[in-house]
């Protein structure tokens, strides 16, 4: 079962647009380095949607081939359309090295719960790698509900995890008391991993572990080991980041990483444009000190 910390790793570019490897390579390398339990390719953080399935594809293989297996691969999916999100999980079904499917509700549609149980049972039936639900309703107007989810967690034994970022700490506490043993609880949000594995959670799907992974590897550990004290100091420190990280992600953490110079620049696809100088000005202090702090 999936523990600790998570990184939900952007996808670097060069000015146009263009995926740039080489600084791809370089945060690859700085996530395995510190110990991190995964990567997350190109999910929302990744702007997988800004990807076409063949941009998809060459990153999760670069991906694969730097971290050679010291951190699970965890491959972002989801699309408004069932089959289509299908199509591509086939694609993927042919590359071995990856872990896990990172699948996200469809946005927009507003499905009903009998939708979104058939959905992930149709991809389901056709992953060939283990599937980890994604709940954000804030971002696409769906809620996976709790019943929903411990349905398809039964029925299913592909399923095997939920990426929570409802911000609901009560639904947590419903899902460790009522899960299947081995079906991973993960907080999809930074400012809620704390009290969300103190809770019973397992882990975090971070943003933040983009640019810092040591800290947010030892947050979490501290917090699965019983270490209280030390975690809530930790993420006092970090709150701040928090805050300005979840301002339209992922458009503060890569201007962040550009900043920390650890990719070359902070170039997004339309509709995402670089964090205005405004909140690059308040975000600089923050950053600073945290970086001083290494």
């Amino acid at each position: 079962m999936l523990k600790g910390v998570i990184t939900a790793i952007v996808t670097p570019m060069k000015t146009g647009g263009e995926i740039d490897f080489v600084s791809l390579e370089n945060l690859v390398k700085f996530q395995v380095d510190n110990q991190v339990c995964g990567i997350i390719v190109a999910g929302s953080t990744g702007e997988g949607d800004t990807l076409s399935d063949a941009e998809r594809l060459l990153v999760i293989q670069r991906v694969i081939e730097v971290a050679q297996g010291r951190v699970k691969i965890i491959v972002g999916s989801g699309s408004l359309n069932t089959r289509l999100t299908g199509e591509f999980l086939e694609r993927v079904n042919k590359i071995a090295e990856v872990d896990y499917i990172l699948a996200g509700t469809p946005a927009y549609f507003r499905p009903t719960q009998e939708g979104l149980y058939q959905h992930y049972a149709y991809l389901s039936g056709i992953s060939a790698h283990p599937l980890i639900l994604y709940n954000v309703p804030g971002r696409t107007g769906c809620n996976l509900e709790d019943d929903t989810i411990l349905k398809l967690s039964h029925d299913f034994s592909n399923i095997v995890g939920l990426k929570d970022a409802a911000g609901n700490i009560s639904r947590c506490c419903y899902m460790v008391k009522h899960r299947r043993k081995g079906f991973a609880l993960l907080s999809g949000d930074d400012e809620m991993a704390l009290p969300f594995i103190l809770c019973g959670g397992d882990g975090l799907m971070s943003v933040s572990s983009n640019l810092f992974p040591h800290q947010m590897k030892l947050l979490c550990d501290y917090a699965l080991n019983g270490n209280n004290a030390e975690a809530i100091e930790l993420n006092k420190q970090m709150l701040e980041l928090y805050r300005f990280m979840s301002m339209s992600n992922p458009i503060p953490i890569k201007w962040a990483l550009f900043y920390a110079g650890l990719i070359s620049t902070p170039e997004l696809r339309l509709p995402l444009t670089v964090f205005s100088e405004q909140l690059q000005g308040l975000c600089k202090p923050v950053l600073s000190k945290l970086l001083l702090e290494k």
